[in-house]
């Protein structure tokens, strides 16, 4: 038996060591420039939430405002279109389920879509759900609410497709009170 004792670890090993280190943190650095150029850009981030003065909104009228690069309508509606949304049984609707940001994969009734317990003020994004051209407002349609003048499609006055090819109800985006005059997007 030989009295000679080896050392743990050799010159070649600490090498090896030190080149995967290395490796590995220019991984890393080459994997974060990837992942980190998908964030979304500072003008964009700057426009994810947007502050709206209803104010001078009056009922029966609609302001549109231009959120995340898409118009968002804004309706204050007259008793008489409540009534008439809530009037429709959502058996009826081409779309019985809403794509809702504030209350997902609920019936798409009206006070589920309507912003307040009243519903007076709806909030919708008005972007045609068959294309994605701008609906017209204010009582076109057959249906008293929009209507898509590019392919025929009609929604009703709670913004849900009732007529034509567009396959979903308008979107309704996350959206909020801050005060009796400001409604919060995003």
């Amino acid at each position: 038996m030989s009295d000679t004792h080896e050392p743990e670890g050799t010159r070649r090993d600490f090498i090896y060591y030190a080149t995967a280190g290395a490796s590995a943190v220019a991984a890393g650095g080459a994997g974060w420039g990837l992942v980190n150029q998908m964030n979304p850009s500072a003008d964009v981030r700057a426009l994810s939430s947007i502050r709206v003065d209803i104010s001078g909104v009056e009922q029966g009228t609609q302001l549109t405002v231009k959120w995340l690069g898409k118009p968002v309508f804004i309706r204050r509606r007259t008793q008489e279109e409540i009534d008439e949304a809530r009037a429709v049984a959502v058996a009826d609707l081409v779309d019985p389920v809403d794509r809702n940001a504030n209350k997902p994969g609920l019936p798409a009734t009206d006070e589920n879509r309507s912003l307040d317990e009243s519903g007076e003020w709806l909030v919708m994004m008005g972007v045609c759900t068959h294309l994605g051209c701008v609906p017209l407002g204010d009582g076109a349609g057959e249906f008293g609410g929009w209507f898509c003048p590019c392919h025929g499609s009609h929604y009703d006055t709670s913004g849900r497709i009732r007529k034509g090819p567009a396959p979903e109800n308008l979107p309704v985006p996350v959206a909020s009170f801050v005060d009796e005059t400001t409604i919060q997007l995003g």
